[in-house]
């Protein structure tokens, strides 16, 4: 045999050896990859112990690995069964007292979280739906006890400025549209006189009795514009300077009048409460579908003590008020007999 054809021959058997190796070669790493799949997918699945295998070119037996991988899981169950413990849903308050301010509020709140099936909030006054409407719902939702089985039935709040501001009504029946809402009306001028006194004991007032009202349309000079164009405007002014606007109760109520019925809405005298605690008191356990109760003592909460007013100043803010309680008595169908 010639060199030429030795080296033809010898070429040729080489190119199909290689040939032959790289078949094998991609066989193996094809079988490698598979059991790899295999290995990533079955991974998910729980398993009783972790299983170490070692691969190789002898050990790629694909029907072996999973009828081990069956045998090992066969006691546990299904992932389709593994359930995340469900998350109970929030409980939202079931009343909520909105005013008015030096109303008796406080009084009432405090007489109410006495009953044993009432759960007080973590405080008397949220603020959520007029200064902490910024918050979540979930905020607001932890300010108050959940109920556990055989505890108490219901829990609320009592913010006596969601009354007064503009936007509250339908921020509150966004939320819960099957809330009792409690209102408190006071003889506004009493009232008026009251919260003046009050401010000045804390320090928010410094102004005369007089001054203060004379200037009150100058200082909620377009507050209320600005509370309906802007979700999170706050008015400083429209909160604590509005002596006389507050007790106008006829431009107040009917906005919560078409948003809840009757049956929802509870509008009281707070003289009747002054007078006749117990009996109010347990009028609002009825309004809650709570049985009565009798309290030991009704203190009296948040009481200010202060100075007669002159009796100009009392005759003025009398006339100032009598055709806004008469629109209110023909609202509510209802004397309040404070003129």
């Amino acid at each position: 045999m010639s060199g030429g054809i030795f080296l033809a021959i010898s070429l040729k058997r080489a190119y199909l050896h290689s040939r032959i190796w790289r078949s094998r070669t991609n066989y193996y790493v094809l079988r490698a990859i598979s059991l790899n799949v295999i290995l990533a997918r079955s991974a998910k699945k729980p398993q009783r112990r972790r299983v170490n295998w070692t691969i190789g070119r002898s050990q790629l037996d694909c029907k072996l690995y999973l009828s081990t991988v069956r045998r090992q899981n066969r006691h546990q169950p299904s992932a389709k069964y593994h359930h995340k413990p469900v998350k109970q849903p929030s409980k939202p308050p079931d009343f909520i007292i909105i005013g008015v301010q030096k109303g008796g509020t406080t009084s009432l709140y405090n007489y109410l979280i006495q009953h044993p099936q009432i759960a007080p909030a973590a405080q008397k006054e949220i603020h959520y739906f007029d200064l902490n409407f910024h918050q979540t719902p979930d905020w607001y939702y932890s300010q108050f006890p959940q109920p556990q089985s055989g505890e108490f039935q219901l829990t609320g709040e009592a913010s006596p400025y969601y009354i007064f501001h503009p936007r509250v009504p339908e921020r509150i029946h966004n939320f819960n549209p099957k809330i009792k809402i409690i209102a408190l009306l006071r003889n506004p001028v009493e009232r008026a006189i009251s919260h003046y006194h009050y401010y000045i004991k804390i320090g928010y007032e410094s102004l005369s009795l007089e001054s203060a009202i004379a200037c009150e349309a100058e200082r909620l000079q377009g507050e209320i514009e600005k509370l309906l164009t802007s979700p999170t405007y706050e008015s400083y002014n429209h909160r604590h300077y509005t002596y006389l606007t507050r007790g106008i109760y006829a431009d107040q109520l009917p906005a919560w009048m078409q948003l809840f019925p009757k049956s929802q809405l509870l509008i009281l005298k707070s003289e009747d409460l002054y007078a006749n605690p117990c009996g109010t008191y347990n009028t609002v356990l009825e309004f809650l579908d709570l049985p009565p109760h009798q309290l030991e003592t009704y203190e009296k909460y948040n009481s200010n003590q202060y100075q007669p007013v002159s009796e100009t100043v009392y005759e003025q803010l009398k006339a100032y008020y009598r055709s806004h309680n008469q629109r209110l008595a023909q609202m509510c169908d209802r004397d309040f007999g404070w003129d």
